[in-house]
């Protein structure tokens, strides 16, 4: 009988031995995957605050670009109307120059109106020949 109760401890203390060996091996492989999980999951909260930065840059870089492009079109558009402005005093001093010119010259008027038409053909026949 203590032979009996020998051999039953042994198998018991074997059958404990052997379970805890299985039990260590699988909640080994639980922290391995523990360990993986955690770090894919580092991985991509990185790979998440990396694409908000690239996000947040692309949208500052864009908003710059806009404030620039907005900036040289008013800049463009103040130019072109000192420029309309300007055209318009121009015309009215040529109007004025030509004014005076003809009633104090009008053979030089007409000379010059003549150099004009003259100058407007050479330009006609320049761009039907394809020159410059």
């Amino acid at each position: 009988m203590t032979e009996i109760i020998i051999y039953a401890s042994i198998a018991l203390i074997a059958g404990f031995g052997l379970a805890w060996f299985i039990r260590s091996i699988a909640v080994t492989k639980l922290q391995k995957q523990l360990h993986n999980t955690e770090g894919s999951w580092d991985r991509e909260k990185l790979m998440k605050e990396t694409a908000q930065k690239e996000t947040a840059h692309a949208y500052a870089s864009y908003d710059a670009a806009k404030l620039n492009w907005e900036k040289q079109v008013k800049q463009t558009a103040q130019t072109i109307a000192i420029m309309d402005n300007d055209i318009l005093l121009l015309q009215k001093n040529n109007e004025e120059t030509e004014a005076l010119l003809k009633a104090t010259n009008p053979e030089l008027h007409n000379i010059k109106l003549q150099l004009i038409e003259a100058n407007n053909a050479i330009a006609r026949y320049k761009a039907q020949l394809g020159l410059k």
